[in-house]
């Protein structure tokens, strides 16, 4: 199945094109045949792979950089209205496309998979994308990280389901129309955007609303806003739910999840049979995420034991628990968990991997918005390592808040007992590491911002 190109989708130019959304949807057009260009704030990998797929990438926002014959300018929600391409664009009269517009537009005529919950879209996402690939099924696919395999966070498939991860923190997940969505969780979080609770479930609740006629909504039978999230839908007649979890009334019950080591196995009863397979990664959360992705495939009509088989293929995506190497005999990790249940859920799958040997982390606050509203529970989470060095918040696209600084976090933490260093130096870190780490550590650098830049850094600093 080859989809052609959208609407004014020929010569796309996108602000930001490095992004891990954005460069998604760039790669699949650029696929499709369209004449991709766009800008970037700095140099990087995606930048390259960008360009080796025939795209344009300039580096630096100028309006020179918006080609006179573009025939949309698709932003994020991070682009900012003072942006010059997007002002240029505005005085040309050049159709301004959000990216969940062009996202939603790849997806049509196809069978979407839409991925959704506070927690754990990439890595449920990226194991549909494996799965489904290794069964011969060619999906397409946009994830927000780079899969081990095959390397990227974004494909055009030849077959005919696309999953997609569809991000609630703009309310974007809205444009999407999938014949299966997932819900693995519903916390409060993006804070700039949602100011309750309340405001979250509305707007899974429009999410849900969004499935086609027919369709099917997979959601934990565990996670208490996903049950409430749960009770307000029941109402929706064209809608089939399907519940998966611990909890005895999932219609994808999880029997058993048994670690061993940095991979766990898992059992399941579906349609009354026991079903065991792998997961390579390690903790009872990524497995929960292997289970909605066994439930979801089911719902499109692949057979249980072809997925479960295919599930246990997954390797993992950069930045979730991500080994990045060893050096002196500490192994070091890289995980993005940047909200406090990412945190816990990560450090509690390393504790228990790591035995008896130490844990130590490096943790880099994400959005001041964020610390402000969660700074506590982001200190107590550290509790759970056996040492911590904090970095300053990594401010993405906002502004400083007066008084946020990461001391809501190290006073926390400290409060709660944990031992925790604070650095101002990011370039100071492997420094500090090595002065911590002793053979037999595992040191996991912790956060949704540059501190993955850390980790080589931190091998390299340990070899001498």
């Amino acid at each position: 199945m080859t989809p052609g190109l959208p609407p004014a989708m020929d010569r796309p130019h996108f602000i930001g094109i490095g992004g891990a959304g954005m460069s998604g949807i760039a790669k699949i057009l650029t696929q499709r045949g369209a004449e991709v260009a766009g800008s970037d704030s700095r140099e990087s990998v995606t930048a390259e792979a960008l360009r080796a797929l025939g795209a344009t990438v300039h580096i630096g926002h100028a309006a020179e950089h918006l080609a006179a014959d573009a025939s949309c300018v698709v932003v994020s929600s991070a682009i900012r209205e003072d942006n010059p391409e997007l002002a240029a664009a505005r005085e040309r009269g050049i159709e301004i496309v959000h990216r969940s517009d062009a996202l939603a537009a790849l997806m049509n005529g196809l069978r979407p998979i839409a991925v959704a919950g506070t927690h754990g879209k990439t890595t449920t996402t990226s194991m549909l994308a494996v799965s489904l690939s290794s069964l011969g099924l060619d999906p397409s696919y946009a994830i927000g990280g780079d899969l081990d395999v095959p390397g990227s966070n974004a494909l055009h498939g030849t077959g005919e389901i696309f999953v997609a991860e569809a991000d609630e923190s703009d309310r974007s997940f809205h444009k999407y129309a999938p014949e299966v969505a997932i819900v693995l969780n519903v916390e409060l979080d993006h804070h700039a955007n949602y100011a309750s609770m309340d405001e979250i479930y509305d707007s899974f609740e429009t999410f849900a609303g969004k499935i086609v006629p027919g369709g099917t909504l997979v959601i934990s039978a565990d996670q208490s806003g996903a049950v409430e999230l749960t009770s307000r839908l029941r109402d929706l007649s064209s809608l089939k739910v399907v519940t998966y979890g611990e909890s005895e009334s999932a219609d994808v019950r999880i029997h058993k999840i048994t670690p061993r080591g940095l991979t766990s196995e898992v059992t399941v009863v579906l349609g009354g049979k026991f079903l065991t397979f792998t997961v390579s990664v390690p903790g009872s959360h990524y497995a929960h995420n292997a289970v909605a992705a066994l439930a979801a495939g089911v719902a499109l009509g692949i057979p249980a034991h072809n997925l479960a088989s295919a599930l246990g293929k997954y390797t993992g995506v950069k930045r979730r628990l991500q080994l990045k190497g060893e050096s002196a005999g500490v192994q070091v990790i890289d995980s993005y968990a940047h909200h406090p249940t990412e945190m816990t859920a990560d450090l509690e799958a390393m504790r228990s991997a790591a035995g008896d040997s130490r844990l130590l982390v490096v943790f880099q606050p994400h959005l001041y918005s964020r610390t402000q509203e969660l700074g506590t529970e982001m200190g107590q989470a550290l509790t759970l390592a056996d040492a911590s060095a904090v970095l300053d918040i990594y401010p993405a696209r906002e502004d400083p808040i007066p008084g946020v600084t990461s001391t809501l976090i190290i006073d926390a933490a400290r409060a709660a007992g944990a031992d925790v260093t604070p650095v101002a130096d990011k370039e100071s870190v492997p420094d500090v590491v090595a002065g911590m780490a002793r053979p037999g550590d595992l040191v996991l650098t912790m956060g949704a911002g540059d501190v993955t830049d850390l980790g080589p850094k931190i091998l390299a600093r340990l070899s001498h």
